[in-house]
């Protein structure tokens, strides 16, 4: 592995939690902490396994938006469900045709 050598700065992200309860703020921090951890990691292990739970906590997120409890509340669609078969599907399309979405160039 290249040891590359990267100033420690931080960057304070600011998010509008209005409306969230408090387990879902604490989930998302693990969120964030986890892909960050990811993103920094030198370690195989930790890389697939941090990569795995940020995956998992990404899920539980979306399973838990208000759209699922307001749009459940008048139908028997699992819209979390079909919401996560859908992103699994299009994760799954990109990573077939090695489509990597980058923001800065």
């Amino acid at each position: 592995m290249a040891n590359t050598v990267f100033k420690k700065k931080k960057t304070m992200i600011e998010l509008d939690t209005h409306g969230l309860n408090p387990a879902t703020i604490r989930q998302l921090k693990s969120f964030i902490n986890m892909i960050t951890h990811v993103l920094t990691t030198d370690e195989e292990g930790e890389y697939f396994d941090g990569s795995a739970e940020a995956i998992r906590l990404c899920a539980s997120l979306i399973k838990q938006a208000r759209f699922v409890d307001e749009a459940s509340f008048n139908s028997s669609i699992p819209y979390e469900e079909q919401a996560l078969e859908y992103s699994l599907d299009i994760l799954a399309e990109h990573i077939a045709k090695s489509k990597v979405i980058t923001y800065d160039c």
